[in-house]
């Protein structure tokens, strides 16, 4: 059974989804404060995390944050972040932070649902990854999530990471903005596209890549990105 933690202080919300959940063979634990969902964190080790953006003592951006800033004492635990906004731009900022997805107030708790088993899928498909060759001086470890350009380790997000492993695993392949979204969000792909543009430029940026001389990521006008690295 799979351990959910919620962190809400929205107490009627987290006793619904806590019997909802039951239905998909889930396990919930609620916490209405931060200060409590991290204690959870330690002690049950959930599967995934659904934080509110909206909390006392802080947000759920900072708790994001801070879990990603710690990877050595959480892991890559993932993370669905829930919002009373409906702004594509705050969703954006949770993405880019590591959230792994997000969810707009109110929602439908089957659609909830599939939220959780896709991010559950991508994680378990990371998990069953065992190998990404070297490129052009790039290394990743896949076990620890640690990714080395020319022995340096790199500080990604959870995006930044998923987009370098899924152009490493398909070198010289020309994925178009959509494609790029589709394989790294899934559900929400439509509303994210536009931010390929910056979550390229970002990874490039900490590569030490430019657009006019790539090392490992070409713009290809008029169709997309594609990764120009070679293997070593």
């Amino acid at each position: 059974m799979k351990q959910i933690l919620i962190i809400d202080d929205d107490e009627k919300l987290g006793q619904l989804l806590t019997q909802y959940l039951e239905r998909y063979d889930m396990k919930a634990h609620v916490a209405t404060t931060p200060s409590k969902g991290f204690e959870l964190i330690k002690k049950i080790k959930p599967d995934l995390l659904i934080l509110d953006v909206m909390l006392p003592e802080k947000d759920g951006f900072e708790i994001c944050r801070e879990i990603r800033a710690k990877s050595s004492i959480y892991g890559q635990l993932p993370i669905l972040m829930l919002t009373a906004h409906a702004e594509v731009t705050d969703r954006i900022v949770g993405l880019e932070l590591g959230a792994d997805d997000y969810l707009p107030k109110p929602f439908e708790p089957r659609e909830l649902v599939a939220r959780i088993h896709n991010i559950l899928r991508r994680s378990s498909d990371d998990h069953s990854l065992k190998e990404i060759k070297p490129i052009n001086g790039l290394e990743v470890d896949v076990s620890r999530r640690e990714v080395k350009l020319d022995g340096e380790v790199l500080d990604l997000t959870t995006m930044e990471y998923e987009l370098l492993i899924l152009f490493m695993q398909f070198p010289n392949k020309t994925f178009t903005r959509d494609e790029l979204m589709n394989r790294l969000r899934g559900i929400d792909a439509e509303l994210f596209s536009r931010a390929v543009d910056t979550l390229v430029s970002r990874l490039r940026h900490k590569l030490n890549d430019t657009s006019k001389t790539p090392r490992f990521i070409k713009t290809v006008w008029g169709r997309g990105y594609t990764f120009v690295g070679q293997l070593l």
